[in-house]
């Protein structure tokens, strides 16, 4: 089964690449423990439908809902030379109001739990006269890269976000019908999937994912979202790749071995410091002989963002399975500084014992505007005014 589109035949796209993700985790894993982990001490709201926000002030799949939804698919896309920015974002803003304000009339479904999160990337929010993002959209070059020109950068995001996934099918089409007649082509599109239940969710691999994420609302709105100036404000910055693990090989290795590459008990997701499963790490945490319960080149202690000295970025990821050579995690976290990602990588290219098995191959930056309204374009007052 292929699920990733790399060209830009992306329009056509097929519901029997979706369906069969209900049980793809389960085939992938099948020795992995089955471990409950606890729902997150931190209240959230409640899961939401749409693009908007409270007040229709931020877009819904990013902080919301608090639990990602268990399918999702990520689609990159460029404009052509003859496409008006500002009348693409709104025709898209418009069709994503038309899926997610009366979830089942556009799609012949129940909508149910629908979000669509839309991103620009650097070209567009480059414009001339558009006020750029601080810190830019532009992602240097890391280690462990496949790159290819369809797969690096692009112009436009979506991710469509629900846990039934032909409804994530059909909107993802319905989607790029949309820009496919507004003269946008695909450059690259992933589908992805979650186990089910509260809290982080184990990926591929077996272990837990998404423990030090910030979990409070002052965290979120410190760490994620932008205040401003002008159409900056309540947007965010997302970070998308495609990371190819080799599964296989990180698996041969020992239980402990494993354990030590992570920074985390397999069994039940608890740091090597000590504590439970959703305890954050504690990098000082040593042996009585003086070596550090966490190893040096532990995953959770090189992406720590007490080690890194950046801030805390919220991931969102899925994992993906095209295949037994081709599988792996769709990461996406959002940030409202793109140091925050890149001065992370960085650590990790400097040394990491589980980024050894990691190859990305397909990555971009985009900024995720203010959600829509219908009286306010997608991305107004970044693009210009509505045509």
């Amino acid at each position: 089964m292929t699920t990733q589109r790399d060209n830009s035949s992306m329009v056509r796209r097929s519901l029997l690449a979706v369906l069969p993700m209900a049980a793809a985790l389960g085939a992938c894993r099948p020795d992995a423990p089955e471990v409950t982990l606890p729902a997150p001490r931190a209240g959230g709201r409640p899961a939401v439908r749409g693009g908007a926000g409270p007040g229709g002030a931020r877009q819904a799949g990013v902080e919301r809902p608090v639990q990602p939804q268990t399918h999702a698919v990520v689609s990159v896309y460029d404009l052509s030379p003859q496409a008006g920015p500002a009348r693409v974002a709104a025709r898209l803003g418009e069709a994503v109001l038309e899926l997610t304000a009366k979830p089942g009339t556009a799609l012949g479904v129940a909508g149910g739990d629908l979000t669509v999160t839309v991103g620009l990337g650097p070209r567009l929010v480059g414009l001339p006269g558009v006020p750029g993002v601080p810190g830019g959209l532009e992602l240097p070059a890391f280690a462990r890269e496949e790159r290819t020109a369809r797969t690096w950068g692009g112009d436009l995001l979506v991710q469509v976000c629900a846990s039934d996934p032909v409804v994530v099918g059909l909107a993802d089409t319905r989607l790029a019908q949309v820009l496919a007649a507004e003269g946008v082509s695909g450059r690259w599109s992933q589908t992805g999937f979650r186990p089910p239940g509260n809290g982080p969710v184990r990926n591929l691999l077996g272990f837990p994912d998404g423990i030090e994420n910030p979990r409070t609302r002052p965290e979120l709105d410190r760490e994620v979202w932008l205040d401003g100036p002008g159409p900056l404000a309540d947007g965010t910055i997302a970070v998308v790749r495609r990371l190819r693990i080799d599964v296989s090989g990180f698996l041969a290795q020992s239980p402990a071995r494993q354990d030590e590459a992570i920074g985390r008990r397999k069994t039940d997701g608890a740091p090597l410091s000590g504590g439970e499963a959703l305890d954050r790490l504690d990098l000082s945490a040593k042996t009585p002989r003086g070596r550090y319960l966490v190893p040096a080149m532990a995953h959770a202690r090189r992406a720590n963002p007490n080690a890194t000295g950046s801030g805390r970025m919220l991931r969102r990821g899925y994992s993906y399975r095209n295949g037994p050579l081709d599988q792996g995690l769709l990461f996406v976290s959002f940030q409202r500084r793109l140091r925050t990602f890149t001065a992370t990588q960085r650590r990790l290219d400097d040394g990491d014992d589980l980024m050894r098995f990691v190859t990305a191959t397909a990555s971009g930056a985009f900024f995720v505007p203010a959600a829509c309204t219908p009286e306010r374009p997608l991305a107004h007052g970044l693009l210009g005014e509505r045509r």
